[in-house]
């Protein structure tokens, strides 16, 4: 199937979900086809009982209602092979249509820039992929049935009405404005109380989710009651918006189903009346015809005019993923040129790094050349803007003036998802996904063979962890890798990155946070990692950078010192204090 590029605006909801329908166009029309047909006993059974009704009032013959029986039995049970069609056919495209929305999100969200999803909350990025989507689904699986019976049920009637008695069209006429009316004055504010509830559920979804982070800081500190009192504020504010929007599609239920019942009754006295009066030749068939007709015909579209507050539940969560669909912060790669292999030459060339949200700049003026297979290591007190550089050189950062170059080229005309392939990066903290140890080890690559994942393995020095596993690399680790200590996830980490056999590695605080003993274990996998590549080292540990080829010393986001560990100490500066203050 060709789909077409989907957009979304906020401005206009329900126009870009029938765009993201059009893939689906001809599924649907056979299904309303389908439809009409499976809806038809709504709008010929009144025909039926007004025939019936007149050879009981003129005493017709007792075959005649026989065959009104075999009408009837036949227009009811051709409703089941039907409706299980329409449902296969329009449900199939409305489950087509949340799995189309949930991947141009995902997709999306991998195109957004770290910068992006460092201000963005986790928790809200995954409500809108969620139960954004699942708003629309819902919309769509309830509003189909009702409103296809609304428009096929108001076109039956008006054609049966207009061969049996056409003086009465002008009646069904009313039900149009009156509906309109109805819908129109509640609309603005239906928006409005929707936004609101909606960004409610978004800030309590970021509430829930920092709570769970911090569950082992709120526990070793005894906060549990400020955490929870912290998440029943939240949730306190999303039960009194949510019971103002109820209240407003309350009143609009009530208002529309009085409407139309007032209609409805209308309708079946002026008939009588109309009978009773001889005004217009009625026979009590007829009577009983109309009537079935317009009380058919107010009930569909107080039906569908009760489903309003759930169309603009599901279009508020189209404006929400609109918000993403509009997001202006990507990393664009399309069209720039890709890169197949990588020597691992970095250049950056006066580059400044301010953050909006910053008074001063995170990197101020930064030139530095680091020649292919060298160890560069950053060093600096917090804030110096260590990882402001890092995150500059993979891309995730784009600078605010100046050029990083790889291997001579400016980065900005680079497809940085290939640049990616011939990198690899340690964090601080190791991240793990739950799965087994050769998954998290080999993730992302395919084919991956036994002998290849054993070498990674041993060269991180990580062969007794997979011996110490109950069934080696096949053990599911779980969640962030929760039963392993740190310093095994660490050397996971290292693995998986010398599996790739990247050219260049950024290693960002890889052993900040162990232990003596798995700080030796990871120091001596690192040395083989780092061997013939381009590393960039960031570290707070200055015994862990001695054998660097080159220490560069960062305060304020300017270079002040840079030189090797000897030279540095000889020279004294800022380099000779920080070490002074870790020796002792």
């Amino acid at each position: 199937m060709n789909e077409n590029p989907l957009t979304l605006a906020r401005d206009k909801p329900l126009g870009s979900l029938m765009r993201a329908l059009a893939p689906f166009r001809s599924e649907l029309v056979i299904s309303a086809a389908i439809f009409f047909i499976k809806d038809s006993p709504i709008w010929l059974l009144p025909t039926i009982t007004a025939a019936a009704v007149d050879i009981v009032v003129k005493g017709g013959p007792l075959g005649s209602l026989g065959w009104l029986a075999v009408a009837a039995c036949a227009l009811l049970l051709q409703n089941y092979p039907t409706h299980v069609i329409f449902t296969r056919l329009y449900m199939g495209s409305v489950r087509a249509l949340g799995a189309r929305l949930r991947n141009e999100m995902t997709a999306r969200l991998q195109t957004l820039s770290i910068g992006f999803h460092a201000r963005a909350s986790s928790a809200v990025m995954q409500n809108k992929v969620v139960r954004d989507v699942e708003n629309i689904e819902v919309m769509f699986s309830q509003i189909g049935n009702p409103t296809m019976s609304a428009v096929f049920v108001f076109g039956g009637a008006v054609v049966m009405t207009a061969v049996n008695v056409p003086e009465f069209l002008p009646v069904y006429a009313l039900s149009v404005p009156c509906g309109v009316g109805v819908w129109w004055l509640m609309r603005r504010r239906a928006r409005a109380r929707n936004e609101e509830f909606r960004l409610e559920m978004e800030r309590f979804s970021s509430r829930v989710g920092e709570m769970t982070t911090l569950i082992p800081i709120t526990r070793a500190h005894g906060l549990e009651d400020v955490a929870a009192a912290r998440v029943a504020q939240a949730a306190e504010n999303v039960r009194s918006r949510g019971l103002s929007l109820d209240l407003l599609n309350g009143r609009f239920n009530a208002a529309s189903w009085i409407v139309f019942q007032l209609l409805a009754v209308g309708c079946l006295l002026l008939a009588a009346a109309f009978a009773v009066l001889h005004w217009v030749p009625i026979s009590p068939g007829q009577v009983v015809l109309l009537a079935t007709y317009f009380s058919a015909l107010t009930g569909t579209v107080t039906t569908v005019l009760n489903l309003a507050p759930l169309v603009s539940k599901g279009s508020e969560s189209v404006r929400s993923l609109a918000e993403l669909m509009e997001e202006p912060d990507r990393e664009l790669n399309e069209g720039k040129r890709v890169v197949t292999h990588v020597t691992g030459r970095i250049e950056l060339r006066d580059v400044s790094v301010v953050y909006p949200e910053s008074p001063s700049p995170a990197l101020d003026g930064i030139s530095l050349e680091i020649e292919a297979g060298m160890t560069i290591a950053f060093v600096g007190p917090s804030g110096s803007g260590k990882s402001s550089l890092m995150n500059t050189v993979l891309g995730f950062v784009r600078p605010s003036s100046g050029t990083v170059l790889l291997d001579g080229v400016d980065m900005n005309t680079l497809d940085l998802r290939g640049v990616r392939r011939h990198i690899s990066v340690v964090p601080q903290e190791s991240i793990l996904f739950e799965g087994t140890v050769r998954e998290n080890i080999t993730y992302g690559l395919e084919r991956v063979d036994d002998a290849r994942v054993m070498s990674a393995v041993r060269d991180a020095n990580a062969l007794d962890i997979i011996k110490g596993l109950p069934s080696g690399w096949n053990t599911v680790i779980g969640e962030r890798g929760a039963r392993l200590s740190g310093g095994q996830r660490q050397r996971l980490s290292i693995a998986r990155a010398l599996i790739r056999d990247p050219q260049i590695l950024l290693l960002d605080e890889a052993t900040s946070a162990l232990d003596s003993e798995s700080e030796i274990k990871i120091q001596a996998a690192l040395e083989g990692l780092t061997a013939g590549r381009t590393t960039l080292v960031v570290a707070h540990r200055l015994s862990t950078v001695k054998r660097a080829d080159a220490i560069v010393v960062l305060e304020n986001g300017r270079i002040v010192q840079t030189g090797t560990h000897a030279e540095l100490l000889a020279t004294g500066g800022r380099y000779a204090d920080l070490w002074g203050l870790q020796a002792r």
